[in-house]
Formats: structure tokens, sequence, C-alpha cells
């Protein structure tokens, strides 16, 4: 049925149980899995601040700091991977819209199914939070199977 599964994830509880679902589908189905991970890019202002605070390079700094982040969840992600008897293909992207960057990296990765998780909020919270969820579901054209 699917080939190959996309599954989005960040440090959250919720993103947790959308990878195991995703890890564990990816078995049942013996798909490929990319996992994907989303950065937003250093805030101007945040670097500017931290230049008015003695930090030299902040854009450096902020990278390195992404860098160490993202080998330690790596890490986690293939160690679940591993505990699931499957490869995972990790992606990282820096984007201000996790949302696009979800899109986009399931059309050039040609993925067909998009897994993620959702705190399911509606009404007023959902228009004052936003929801990168929502934003996906109306840009893909790819099916996208949410956790709750």
């Amino acid at each position: 049925m699917y080939k190959h599964i996309l599954v989005a994830t960040d440090e959250s509880e919720l993103a947790l149980k959308g990878l195991e679902h995703g890890l564990a589908l990816a078995k049942l189905l013996e798909a490929k899995v990319s996992i994907l991970t989303v950065s937003e890019p250093l805030n101007q202002e945040a670097a500017r601040l931290a230049q008015l605070e003695g930090v030299h390079n902040a854009a450096t700094r902020y990278d390195q700091q992404l860098e160490s982040l993202m080998k330690e969840r790596f890490a986690f992600i293939e160690d679940r991977a591993r505990d699931h008897g499957i490869k995972v293909e990790l992606i990282h992207e820096i984007d201000e819209s996790a949302a696009e960057a979800i899109v986009r990296v399931a059309k050039l990765s040609q993925c067909d199914l998009i897994v993620m998780s959702s705190h399911g909020r509606r009404g007023v919270q959902k228009m004052l939070l936003g929801s990168q969820t929502s934003e996906v579901l109306v840009k893909t054209h790819t099916p996208v199977l949410v956790i709750r």
C-alpha cells in the first residue's frame, strides 16, 4: 500500500507517539521511512540581542547548538528505529514554516504517506495558535496520518 513514509517529528512527547506509529506502520508495510525534523532559522532580533550581550558570531553558535541537538535527536530516533527492526533516512530542514518543509520534503522524496502528530485543537485555540497539521493537510496531495 504505502512504499515510502515520511514521519515528521520534534522533541515533544506527542511527536514521539507519531514517531512510534510511523515506525510500526513502516515495519508492517515493509516501507521505506524518512524522518524529518524542522528547526526555525536564527531569528535576526535574537542574533542582534546576542551581539549586544557580547556573543560574537551568534549565527555560528546557533548552528553549533543546532548540530549538537540534532545529533542527540537523531541518535534517539535511530535507536527507536532499530528497536522496530528498520532503517531510516534522517532529514533535518531549517525553515520558518514546519508545514511547508514537510510538504516540500514529502514531494521531493516521493513519499506516499505523511505521519505527524497534532494536539487536535479546535475553534479559537486553533486560530490563535495556528496548526502545522492543518497547513500540511491544506497544502499537500499526499495522504496524511494524524496521530493524537
